[in-house]
C-alpha cells in the first residue's frame, strides 16, 4: 500500500463518490427532467393516497425497468416517498463514481490517472434527462463488469459463473439496456482474452459468446416482456444529424460553450490515447468502446418505445475508454501526478458548475410549486406547461413538473407516460382523449413539424374537455389567445405561470375529496 500514488488510494476512490454527491445534496428534489413523473408514479405505487384509486391503477409485472422502482417501493414506506427518491439517485452517480475507479483498478493493473477524467460523465445528459432506472443499471454494470474482470483474472471462473447468473438477472430487472451493455463489455473481454489464447476470428468469438452463457437467463425474461404486450414503436435509424449533435450533448446542462468544450476535451483524451500520443487504451476497454460505439451507429433514436435508445450509449462508451486509458510506460512520476490534477480539477470544476444548475433549477421547480398550495386535494388537473418545438440548451425541466400533484396532493394530471410492453400504471378516467396522457401537457405556441402529436396551447385550451378537470395549471404559458381562458377562475398566479379552477358544475371535485 505504501506505493500507492494518492489518485489509487482507497481514500481517494471515497472522497471522489461523497464528491459525486454534493450536486444533489441542496434541491429538496434532484431536479431531473422525468423525475416528478417518476414520483407521481411511485405514490400509485406505494397506495398511501386514497383518492388516487379512482384515477390510477398500478399493477407489478416483471419487466426491465424496475431499478429506482423497487428501491422506492422498499425504502418509501419507511422514510417517506420524496426522501427515498433522492437518496436513491443520490446512490446513482456515487455508484457510478466508484465503479468506473474500480474499473479503471481491473483494466490497467492501477486506478489510471487519466480516468479522473471520465468522472464528469457519471452527470451526463441522460442522468439530468432523468433516466433513473437505465443510469442506475449503468452503475452496476460498470461495477459488474470490473467483478467480472476480477474474477477472470484470479482464475474463479466456476465462481464467476455462478454469480452472473443472479448479477445479470438484477441488472436485467433494473434496466434492460444497462444488461445489454453488461453482456456487450463482458463478450469484449472475453474476445481479448480468447485472442490471447491464441483463438482465431471464428473460434475467438464462440469461445467468447460461450464464456458468456451466464449472462443469458434474462434473453427469456426479455421474450416474455416484450411478449406479453403491445411492444413501442421503434423508428429514425441512422439519423446521422441527430447522432452527431448527441455526440456534442454528453455533457449537456446550462451552459454550451462550458458544455460543449468539456465533451471536446474527452474526445481528444481519446484520440490521443487511441493513437497512442499519451498512452494507450488497453485491449479490454477498446474493443467494449468500439462494440459500443458500434451499437450507438446501429440502434435508431427510438427502440420499442424507448427514446435515445442509441445517444445514451455513447457516455459510457467514453467512461469506458477513459477508464482503460493508460499513461504510456516509464511515464515520469511528476507527470502522472500532473495529469492526475488535471484530471482532479476537471472533475471539481464539473462539479461546481453541476451543483450550481442544480439550485438554479431547485429554485425554478420551488416557485412553481407554490401553486400546490391551492390544488384542493383529489383535484383533476389539466395541466400546460410552456415549451417550444426546438429545445434551448438549457431544458426547462418543467414538462414533467407538475406530476407532483400526484404525489402531494392525490390529483389526477394528464403527465403520466403510456408505457409500452407492459404498463405498471395506467390511467383509468374516461372520456380525456389526448388530455389522459403524456405528451398533451407539453404546450407549444404553434404545430410542431418535429413532432405533430403536441397539440398548440391556444387549442389545448379550447378543446380540453372541461366536463373532466376541475383545474387548469398554466407553467409558463405561452401569451393567451383571447377567449381561451373563458370559464377559468383566477385561483393563483406567480410570475406568468397560473392556476385556475375549471367554472363548469360537471367539474365538481369527486365525492369526499378535501375542498382544501
Amino acid at each position: 500500500m505504501s506505493n500507492l500514488r494518492w489518485w489509487e488510494t482507497r481514500w481517494f476512490v471515497f472522497a471522489a463518490m461523497l464528491l459525486a454527491a454534493v450536486p444533489l445534496l441542496w434541491p429538496a428534489i434532484p431536479p431531473l427532467t422525468d423525475l416528478p413523473g417518476h414520483i407521481g408514479r411511485y405514490r400509485v405505487m406505494l397506495g398511501d393516497a386514497p383518492e388516487l384509486n379512482s384515477y390510477y391503477a398500478f399493477q407489478w409485472r416483471v419487466v426491465g425497468n424496475l431499478g429506482v422502482d423497487l428501491l422506492v417501493a422498499a425504502l418509501g414506506p419507511w422514510i417517506g416517498l420524496e426522501p427515498a427518491v433522492k437518496a436513491v439517485v443520490i446512490l446513482i452517480p456515487v455508484l457510478t463514481t466508484g465503479a468506473l475507479l474500480w474499473l479503471s483498478r481491473e483494466l490497467t493493473g492501477r486506478v489510471s490517472p487519466l480516468a479522473l477524467f471520465a468522472l464528469p460523465l457519471v452527470y451526463n445528459y441522460f442522468f439530468h434527462f432523468g433516466f433513473v432506472n437505465f443510469t442506475l443499471a449503468m452503475a452496476l454494470a460498470l461495477a459488474g463488469w470490473a467483478l467480472w474482470l476480477r474474477t477472470g483474472r484470479l482464475g474463479q471462473l466456476r465462481t464467476r459463473a455462478a454469480l452472473f447468473v443472479a448479477i445479470g438477472l438484477i441488472v436485467w430487472i433494473a434496466h434492460v439496456m444497462g444488461w445489454a451493455m453488461l453482456c456487450l463489455f463482458a463478450f469484449a473481454s472475453e474476445c481479448v482474452r480468447a485472442r490471447r489464447a491464441g483463438a482465431q476470428f471464428p473460434a475467438m468469438i464462440v469461445r467468447a459468446g460461450i464464456n458468456c452463457l451466464p449472462l443469458a437467463p434474462p434473453l427469456v425474461a426479455l421474450l416474455l416482456w416484450r411478449g406479453g404486450g403491445g411492444a413501442g414503436d421503434t423508428e429514425r435509424f441512422f439519423d446521422l444529424a441527430v447522432k452527431l449533435k448527441g455526440l456534442g450533448s454528453l455533457l449537456r446542462d446550462r451552459w454550451l460553450v462550458f458544455d460543449v468544450a468539456s465533451t471536446a476535451l474527452l474526445l481528444v483524451l481519446i484520440y490521443a490515447g487511441a493513437r497512442g500520443r499519451i498512452g494507450r487504451i488497453v485491449p479490454e476497454a477498446a474493443v467494449a468502446a468500439g462494440l459500443a460505439a458500434l451499437a450507438f451507429l446501429l440502434l435508431p433514436f427510438l427502440l420499442m418505445g424507448s427514446a435515445y435508445a442509441d445517444l445514451r450509449l455513447l457516455p459510457y462508451a467514453m467512461m469506458v475508454a477513459l477508464a482503460g486509458l493508460s499513461p504510456a510506460a516509464g511515464s515520469a512520476p511528476q507527470a502522472l501526478r500532473r495529469i492526475a490534477l488535471a484530471g482532479l480539477a476537471f472533475f471539481l470544476l464539473r462539479t461546481a458548475a453541476t451543483t450550481a444548475s442544480f439550485a438554479l433549477y431547485d429554485r425554478d421547480w420551488t416557485r412553481e410549486l407554490a401553486a400546490l398550495d391551492h390544488i384542493p386535494r383529489g383535484a383533476r388537473v389539466l395541466v400546460l406547461a410552456g415549451d417550444t418545438c426546438g429545445q434551448p440548451w438549457a431544458h426547462s425541466r418543467r414538462v414533467h413538473l407538475a406530476s407532483l400533484a400526484i404525489a402531494r396532493r392525490g390529483a389526477f394530471t394528464n403527465a403520466q407516460w403510456r408505457m409500452a410492453g407492459a404498463p405498471l400504471l395506467t390511467v383509468k378516467v374516461q372520456g380525456a382523449g389526448y388530455f389522459a396522457h403524456d405528451p398533451s401537457q407539453v404546450s407549444v405556441p404553434a404545430p410542431c413539424a418535429i413532432d405533430p402529436n403536441l397539440m398548440p396551447q391556444a387549442r389545448a385550451l379550447a378543446e380540453f374537455p372541461r366536463n373532466i378537470f376541475t383545474h387548469v395549471w398554466l407553467i409558463r404559458p405561452h401569451p393567451a389567445v383571447s377567449g381561451a381562458r373563458a370559464g377559468l377562475k383566477p385561483l393563483w398566479q406567480r410570475g406568468d405561470s397560473m392556476l385556475y379552477a375549471v367554472d363548469r358544475p360537471s367539474s365538481r371535485l369527486p365525492q369526499g375529496a378535501a375542498a382544501q
